[in-house]
């Protein structure tokens, strides 16, 4: 698989009338944040047209994605970053990645200079798969009907994305994000074909943890919206390809002040060295929000308090799981995912947790959500 970044580093137009990088390829443009059942669909739509034609599925990414560039931190949370969306690409059958920066630059091109500096020139594009709303260019002129025409005139075709349901229900990185804000960890990951986690290298960070006999592998986030914030029992895979039940923050951390965000996990029963070493986080359920406690010991408390919770809710099964979606899970998650998450030993929830008057924890109904955008 090949990933080139920036315009800079496409044929140029002598180069495309000698013949070089003149093969041609199938490709789609958008955002792919999260590879998503739907996005997986477009790779395979462009999957069949790869092999009828044999040519190589390309994907066109941004990286910041525009709304990042021109919302900033009122832009959503990302699913994924960069480098998890590349190797997800890769996993579900691109050939080749465009990631073109999205800046000033590439914002001021109208939309027929995208379609010939990056479609034409560049990618020689021989058929576009784009979404029927798809809008591009500085004049925003750009869209399916101005695509069909310059095909038809310039020699490639373009058709349509294929809309992707389960269950009746669009799937879109806009429902994956609404899911796992809701704690329905469970329908999120079955959107996405695989559980919702993080992966990262633990440093060392102030080790407040070891003080008070809860130790954390401590994991730095960007300083992006987050898809999640508050804390979850959640599922650690080790690098030994163990997985160990834990609880995990995520978020500032608000009692003891944080520069950055950070994942900071808790391993259930078990105290290994981890620094320096990249783990991968599962959250499975939401236990709470963060909270700014009015002194450490009423954080101490309350991390204790998290850890019991935790611990009953791995000894408990979701009632509102049907055993048959619980299994389309289990299949999707051995077919896709390389680091299985074993969904006997560490379900996923539907909802976030709530204390009962004994001081458990159940899985309540899911909150109401709004509709897809």
């Amino acid at each position: 698989m090949e990933l080139i970044r920036g315009l800079h580093n496409l044929p140029s137009a002598n180069d495309a009338a000698q013949g070089v990088g003149a093969r041609g390829c199938v490709a789609t443009i958008g955002n792919f944040d999260g590879v998503h059942l739907g996005h997986q669909a477009i790779l395979e739509q462009l999957q069949t047209l790869s092999r009828a034609q044999g040519l190589p599925v390309t994907v066109v990414i941004f990286e910041p994605q525009p709304r990042e560039y021109f919302a900033g931190d009122q832009a959503p949370p990302r699913l994924t970053r960069l480098r998890d969306k590349v190797a997800l690409l890769k996993a579900h059958g691109a050939d080749r990645i465009l990631c073109l920066p999205f800046n000033d630059a590439l914002r001021s091109l109208t939309a027929q200079q995208f379609v010939e500096r990056v479609l034409i020139e560049g990618l020689q594009v021989r058929h576009l798969v784009v979404g029927d709303d798809f809008r591009f260019g500085c004049d925003r002129a750009g869209d399916f009907a101005l695509l069909q025409a310059v095909g038809r005139e310039r020699g490639f075709a373009v058709e349509h994305t294929r809309t992707f349901a389960l269950d009746d229900e669009r799937v879109s990185s806009t429902r994956v994000r609404t899911l796992l804000a809701s704690g329905n960890f469970f329908q999120a990951a079955r959107m996405l074909g695989r559980p919702y986690g993080y992966q990262g290298r633990v440093v060392r960070d102030r080790q407040l943890g070891r003080t008070i006999g809860v130790p954390t592998a401590n994991i730095p986030l960007t300083r992006r919206p987050m898809a999640l914030r508050g804390v979850f029992a959640c599922a650690t895979r080790l690098p030994s390809g163990e997985w160990v039940a834990g609880v995990a923050n995520i978020g500032w951390r608000p009692t003891v002040g944080a520069d950055r965000p950070i994942l900071e996990v808790h391993l259930l029963d078990r105290e290994v060295e981890l620094y320096g070493q990249t783990l991968t986080v599962v959250p499975c359920a939401r236990l709470r929000g963060e909270t700014k406690f009015d002194d450490f010991g009423a954080l101490v408390t309350q991390i204790h308090r998290d850890i019991d919770n935790a611990r009953r809710y791995f000894g408990q099964r979701d009632p509102h799981v049907p055993e048959a979606a619980r299994a389309d899970v289990n299949h999707a998650i051995e077919e896709i995912c390389a680091a299985t998450l074993p969904q006997a030993q560490f379900p996923l929830a539907s909802a976030p947790l709530s204390e009962n008057s004994n001081g458990g924890t159940h899985a309540g109904p899911a909150p109401h959500e709004s509709r897809d955008d």
